[in-house]
């Protein structure tokens, strides 16, 4: 009987790179009109990555599904936000995406996986997957729900009562009082400690990324042809607002990604192709838009 070999940068690194892959495929199948366009790019401070967007798809209006693997010299800011008062080496690597889609019945979709390790002998996981839909329908939620918290459960069944909530509060728009979406699962800092941990954990992030593309594409068959007018369009506008509010205020990965030196084009991709802003806008009393703002709230069982 072998002994298992520890998992190593390297080897996350490697299945992220083929998660990209994967995931692109899949996205194109199911789009069958737009093809991703692939930018690769290298950090002056070391590393780099692969940017792939798609515009104008049949189903994906504008879509970005990066790779990347960074390293260098932490920031002053990284190393205070881990209590290290000496200079350190960082290594991260991931695959992030965000699809904004054309018809407004289909949802915004975002998912990150990531691995993050210090010279210090620091590393951990990250990521999760939450979904943005412009119009709240239960059985949607519901479905994105359970399909979330049977991944959680094959590997602890204590995941998704923990990592639920923690979506609900990190993609939470504290001055609009409103969540982004329905939430999902969001986990930071899964700190392995042994090996035989580490295996685990990448095993479950592993599981989470490869999610992805089933969860996605089922709502891109299911709802691409439902109908929409001009009203719906213009509510979609003004959630993508709200999109854009959460990514440039409060999220975390923009912030690292711009003070780490990372390529801005690739930290923007998940900017919505249009959106807008109303003032002091308020949808008409029992209208589909005003129920939905009703769900766009912490703690709702799906």
């Amino acid at each position: 009987m072998s002994l298992q070999q520890p998992i190593t940068k390297e080897t996350i690194t490697e299945f992220f790179a083929g998660l990209q892959d994967r995931i692109c495929r899949a996205l194109e199948e199911a789009d069958g009109v737009g093809t991703f366009r692939e930018d690769a790019w290298e950090r002056p401070g070391g590393g780099g990555g692969r940017s792939r967007t798609m515009v104008n798809g049949a189903v994906i209006e504008k879509g970005g599904v990066g790779y990347s693997v960074v390293h260098g010299e932490a920031t002053e800011a990284t190393l205070r936000s881990l209590n290290l008062n000496e200079p350190a080496e960082f290594y991260a690597t991931g695959v992030s995406i965000v699809l904004h889609p054309r018809n407004p019945m289909v949802p915004i979709i975002h998912m990150n996986v990531r691995y993050f390790e210090m010279s210090t002998g620091h590393n951990w996981f990250g990521g999760g997957i939450d979904l943005t839909p412009h119009y709240v329908v239960d059985e949607d939620a519901h479905w994105f729900h359970q399909y979330l918290k049977n991944v959680c459960d094959r590997h602890d069944t204590a995941y998704h009562t923990k990592f639920k909530p923690w979506a609900d509060d990190y993609f939470y728009i504290p001055h609009r009082q409103e969540t982004r979406g329905i939430g999902g699962i969001f986990f930071d800092y899964l700190k392995p400690e042994s090996d035989t941990h580490k295996a685990d954990l990448f095993a479950f992030v592993q599981d989470v990324g490869n999610a992805f593309a089933p969860i996605y594409t089922h709502f891109m068959h299911k709802n691409r042809d439902l109908p929409f007018g001009e009203r719906e369009k213009n509510w979609q506008l003004l959630r993508r607002g709200r999109y854009v509010e959460f990514n440039l205020v409060w999220d975390r990965g923009t912030k690292f990604g711009l003070e780490t030196n990372g390529r801005t084009e690739s930290i923007l991709m998940s900017m919505p192709p249009q959106a807008n802003w109303l003032y002091d806008f308020h949808p008409e009393p029992n209208s589909d838009e005003a129920q939905t703002l009703t769900k766009l709230r912490k703690g709702v069982e799906w």
